[in-house]
C-alpha cells in the first residue's frame, strides 16, 4: 500500500561527527533520500522554508498515490496537482471526495509559494549526478516515490514548462524564451490593516499584567512580579525587535553603559555571531564545545527551543544593538532585568546554557511558553489577545515603527532603528489604521474651513 509519513531525521554526508536534523519523508519504498540531500544543501535556509519544501513533495507523492492510473502525461498531472492546491478536492454540492484527500482550497500566494518550493526541489533534482541511472523510464505512476520525482525531474528538465519561475514579465519571457506550462497567478494587492498594540494599554500591561501565578498571593511585589516576561516585553515594545531575538539573547549579551545608567543589549547571530568566549571562533562552536548543544534555530519547528531568524541586518561583527525609544526605556529595561536576575531567574539545573532568560526549570524560555504568560497578562487586564486587536506579542514591534514614525523619523531612519535591509520593509509598520486616516481627513477639513 501507498504512503508517505513526515518524520524526523538525524542526516550525516560523511564520515564526520557533523550531523543535521532535518525533516524529512519515509514512503512504501523507505526513505526518500533525494529529499534530504536536497534539504542539506541548502542549510543556510530557515526550518521553515524546509518544513514547507518537505509539506509540498509530500503533498506531491499524495496526489500521485491517490490519483494512480489516472494520468498519461506528467504535464496532465501537473496542471491537475497545481488546481487541486487552489482549488481543493473537495465536491461542493455533495462535500465528497472520492481521491480520499480532501483538500481544502488555498490561496494563491500560498499555492505559488508550494510551487516555487517544488520547482526549486526538481531543478537541484535534475543536476544530481546519479539522476540520469535513477530515472523511471517511461513514467509509471505504479513506480516508487523517487522513481516518480525523478521523472518528474526529467520531465521539467526537458520540456522546461514544470513550473513558473518568479519572473513573469516580458522581458523576462524574452530572456528566458521558454515560459513555464503551470504559471504563478498574477501578484495580488490586498489592502490590510495591521494593528499594533495600543499606546493607551502599555503601561497597564507592564505594571499589572504580568504576575506569577505561583506567587499572586506574595505581600512582597518584587516576588510576585513576572520581571522576565516584563523585561521581554520592554524589549519589544520600546525596543521593536522579535521576540525570537529577544530569546536568543545570552547573559553575556546584555551589559551596562555606566554613564548613562542604561542597559546595551546586542542580538547576535544565533551561529555566526561573536563568541563570548574568545576561545571560540563562532556561537556554534561555542554552544558545541561548552555545552554540547546546537544553535536554537538547528531544532526543527516542532520541537520546544526552536527559534526562528528574520536575517535583520547586522553589523560586521554579526550583531544588531537594540534601540530603546524613547532611549530613558533603556533604563527601565535595566532595573526590570536586574529584578528578573534578582528575584525571579532560575539557574540551569541540569544541562547548562548560556541563555539569559529561563523557564521555572531553569531551562531555555520558549516561543510558546511566553505567548501563553503574554496571553495571560493581557486578559488580566481585560483585553483579548488577538492579531487583529494588535495586543498579540507582534503588535509591540508595530506600536514602535508607528511610534518612530508618529514623531518625525525618516523611513531610513525606521529602517535602521528596526534593523532592515530595505527602507520599504517597515513601511508595514508605520501605516495608520482607517479610524486615524479618518480622523486626520476630518482635521484637514477643519483647517482649511470647508
Amino acid at each position: 500500500m501507498a504512503y508517505v509519513l513526515k518524520v524526523k531525521a538525524r542526516y550525516r554526508n560523511d564520515k564526520t561527527g557533523r550531523e543535521v536534523r532535518l525533516p524529512a519523508l519515509v514512503t512504501e519504498s523507505g526513505l526518500l533520500i533525494s529529499h534530504l540531500r536536497y534539504l542539506a544543501t541548502k542549510l543556510h535556509k530557515g526550518q521553515s522554508w524546509r518544513d514547507k519544501v518537505t509539506q509540498t513533495i509530500k503533498l506531491l507523492i499524495e496526489y500521485i498515490n491517490a490519483n494512480e492510473g489516472r494520468f498519461e502525461q506528467n504535464i496532465e498531472l501537473f496542471r491537475a496537482f497545481d488546481e487541486s492546491l487552489r482549488m481543493g478536492t473537495i465536491n461542493p454540492t455533495d462535500l465528497s471526495d472520492p481521491s480520499g484527500l480532501y483538500w481544502d482550497p488555498r490561496k494563491d500566494e500560498d499555492a505559488d509559494y508550494l510551487s516555487t518550493c517544488l520547482t526549486g526541489y526538481t531543478d537541484w533534482l535534475t543536476k544530481a549526478s546519479d539522476h540520469e541511472t535513477k530515472r523511471a523510464n517511461p513514467f509509471r505512476l505504479a513506480t516508487s516515490a523517487e522513481q516518480r520525482l525523478n521523472w518528474a525531474a526529467y520531465y521539467h528538465k526537458q520540456s522546461r514548462v514544470f513550473l513558473n519561475h518568479l519572473d513573469r514579465g516580458e522581458e523576462a519571457k524574452e530572456k528566458n524564451r521558454y515560459v513555464r506550462e503551470i504559471v504563478r497567478r498574477q501578484k495580488r494587492f490586498y489592502e490590510e490593516e495591521f494593528k499594533r498594540f495600543p499606546a493607551d494599554k502599555i503601561l497597564p500591561l507592564l505594571d499589572f499584567g504580568f504576575i506569577r501565578a505561583d506567587r499572586r498571593h506574595e505581600t512582597n511585589p518584587d516576588r510576585a512580579a513576572d520581571f522576565k516576561s516584563r523585561a521581554i516585553t520592554l524589549l519589544l515594545h520600546y525596543g521593536g525587535i522579535r521576540k525570537s531575538e529577544a530569546l536568543q539573547l545570552y547573559l553575556t549579551d546584555i551589559s551596562i553603559n555606566k554613564k548613562r545608567s542604561e542597559a546595551v543589549v546586542r542580538v547576535y547571530h544565533p551561529s555566526e555571531g561573536a563568541s563570548p568566549d574568545k576561545e571560540y571562533s563562532n556561537r556554534r562552536e561555542f554552544l558545541a564545545k561548552k555545552y554540547l548543544l546546537v544553535p536554537r534555530t538547528d531544532y526543527l519547528k516542532s520541537e520546544r527551543l526552536h527559534l526562528g531568524w528574520k536575517s535583520p541586518a547586522l553589523t560586521r561583527g554579526r550583531f544588531f544593538e537594540v534601540k530603546f525609544y524613547p532611549p530613558h526605556k533603556a533604563t527601565e529595561f535595566l532595573l526590570t532585568y536586574k529584578k528578573y536576575l534578582e528575584y525571579q531567574r532560575v539557574e540551569p539545573q541540569g544541562q547548562d546554557h548560556p541563555y539569559a532568560f529561563t523557564n521555572s526549570k531553569g531551562e531555555p524560555e520558549t516561543i510558546k511558553n511566553f505567548q501563553r504568560l503574554h496571553k495571560a497578562a493581557v486578559n488580566r487586564i481585560g483585553l483579548n489577545c488577538e492579531k487583529y486587536l494588535g495586543t498579540t506579542e507582534h503588535g509591540h514591534r508595530h506600536a514602535y515603527g508607528y511610534r518612530l514614525a508618529e514623531n518625525g523619523f525618516t523611513q531610513v531612519e525606521i529602517q535602521k532603528s528596526m534593523h532592515q535591509r530595505s527602507p520599504d520593509s517597515c513601511l508595514v509598520y508605520i501605516q495608520m489604521t482607517n479610524d486615524e486616516l479618518r480622523t486626520k481627513m476630518e482635521n484637514t477639513v477643519e483647517d482649511y474651513g470647508h
